[in-house]
């Protein structure tokens, strides 16, 4: 088993710092994304969608797909439980992480895909408007994310979840898509906080 890995991008970055929540150490295959690796033969062979991360079995089947992977390691190391134990608690976390995922880290990725002069030569066309028609979705998503704070320390529900971290992704790439968290948001302030202060951040 290997994990063919992507850096910095915050799809990578999602499944790692789930198995380090998980305490599993998968040997990783890095690919530089920078010099377009995932655009490489090897990658595409095995996702032809040429995205990372990609994990590839043992017996050469292979499974993309930031979620999909952790749905896999869920089901092998189902403790710490990260997507949900009981029907209840699995589809509150499902509620929040695609929130997470659809309403936070695509727009904060649409506004650094089609806005960050580094991205011109990847997303063809790049459109500007686009891109910074998203900035507000972002932030009236982060808002909306203090409100629910307020009462409780995660996103999901009453302990740390997929959601936590696909939203602690979605923050930390709102600096190189040039999105400033607002001043107005304690709750949400002190949740990214606390995240940044668990050991699996730095995955």
């Amino acid at each position: 088993m290997k994990l063919y890995d992507g850096g910095k991008a915050p799809n990578p970055r999602r499944v790692r710092i789930f198995l380090a929540e998980k305490g599993v150490d998968v040997p990783l295959e890095p690919v530089d994304m920078g010099a377009l690796g995932h655009k490489s033969d090897a990658v595409t062979k095995r996702n032809p969608l040429q995205r990372l991360p990609v994990l590839e079995l043992g017996d050469g089947t292979c499974i993309s797909e930031s979620v999909a992977i952790c749905r896999y390691f869920e089901a092998l190391y189902p403790q710490p439980n990260l997507m949900g134990k009981t029907p209840l608690d699995v589809a509150i976390i499902e509620m929040w992480e695609r929130r997470c995922e659809h309403h936070f880290l695509a727009p904060v990725a649409q506004a650094f895909r089609h806005t960050h002069p580094a991205m011109a030569t990847w997303e063809v066309p790049q459109v500007a408007e686009w891109g910074e028609a998203n900035r507000p979705k972002a932030l009236d998503f982060i808002r909306l994310l203090d409100s629910e704070l307020a009462g409780r320390d995660f996103i999901a529900g009453d302990h740390y979840s997929i959601a936590d971290i696909t939203a602690t992704v979605a923050t930390d790439f709102m600096k190189p898509a040039r999105i400033a968290i607002p001043d107005d948001v304690p709750n949400f302030t002190r949740w990214y906080e606390a995240m940044k202060a668990r050991p699996s951040y730095g995955a």
